[in-house]
């Protein structure tokens, strides 16, 4: 196993893979022989249909999943650090919850020290996010399980606004055959057809269907608030929209373009920013319709994210 310095963007080199196309073939799975199963000696964890050890001969095809969706590393000890073992506990807990939007890899470093020392593990515990084959570290301590419920909940809804939809199948469940259509969670199916047949029409119609049969649905709000962001901004040329708001900075219909065009770059922040020096310049209609928008905007990124939260205290300061 080649060592590659965790600290590197992109530290592990999946550059040989390629992302299957969504009709053509099944996503990558890890072995069958991984399925789900209850603690044992050998692994000491209880299992979720969306966990599993990871060993030095499923880790390259655990990596491969997350060209499908998100995986979720999970670095632990128990004769290092017993408490980082109630972490990946809690962690194959809370992944069942999540309808396969997130796979759970449980990496034993006293079992399987050789793929710590692949990815230079700097401590323990370590939980690494891998999307499209790309390692990020998401959270490095200890944390009761509720805080791991609410901070999966807010990396869900900035994957949304990214347009990273994918979900896992459950361990045990056989991958499609071909010519059988792969398993899509029933809640969210019409829309993610819809956003991937390209009719943000109907998506944004399937998504609101969602949000007013269950209000407290965050991933249907920051799909519904995300396909509206979509809608608004099909064929819209980005350098007329900046130009049209450079010449107008009191023009809410400009700067509302620009603001959700930032947001679909990826540039959060600056949506958020651009939006609250309108509202703070203007007045009644346009300051509602500012408001109004920003909000909408925080929707889309999910209203526990820090961002979102330094944008609500900046607006109220516009505000008032």
């Amino acid at each position: 196993m080649t060592q590659q310095p965790f600290s590197r963007p992109g530290a592990i080199d999946l550059s040989a893979l390629r992302r299957p196309a969504p009709s053509s073939a099944p996503p990558a799975q890890p072995p069958a022989g991984d399925a789900p199963r209850p603690a044992s000696a050998s692994s000491g964890t209880v299992h979720s249909a969306y966990s599993l050890d990871v060993t030095e001969e499923n880790f390259q095809q655990v990596l491969e999943s997350s060209m499908t969706a998100p995986v979720l590393l999970v670095f632990f000890s128990r004769s290092r650090m017993p408490e980082s073992a109630d972490l990946a506990e809690d962690m194959a807990t809370v992944s069942g919850e999540f309808d396969g939007r997130y796979l759970v890899g449980l990496v034993d470093i006293d079992a399987v020290p050789q793929i710590a020392q692949a990815m230079q593990i700097p401590s323990i515990p370590l939980v690494v996010a891998v999307v499209d084959g790309r390692p990020m570290p998401l959270l490095q301590d200890v944390v009761p399980i509720e805080e791991l419920r609410t901070a999966l909940t807010q990396v869900g809804q900035q994957l949304t606004t990214q347009g990273i939809t994918g979900r896992h199948q459950p361990r045990g469940v056989a991958p499609a055959e071909d010519g059988e259509e792969e398993q899509v969670d029933p809640r969210y199916a019409a829309a993610q057809d819809a956003l991937g047949e390209g009719d943000i029409d109907l998506a944004v119609a399937e998504y609101q269907k969602l949000v007013d049969a269950n209000p407290a649905d965050s991933e249907a709000a920051a799909g519904l608030a995300m396909a509206k962001v979509l809608q608004r901004t099909q064929g819209v040329d980005l350098n007329e929209a900046r130009a049209a708001a450079a010449a107008a900075p009191t023009d809410v219909d400009a700067q509302t373009m620009v603001a959700d065009l930032d947001l679909l770059g990826g540039h959060v922040e600056d949506a958020f920013n651009r939006l609250v020096r309108l509202v703070a310049a203007s007045a009644d209609a346009d300051r509602t319709r500012a408001r109004d928008h920003l909000l909408g905007l925080f929707a889309a990124v999910g209203n526990d994210d820090e961002r979102v939260l330094a944008g609500r205290r900046n607006l109220a300061s516009a505000l008032f």
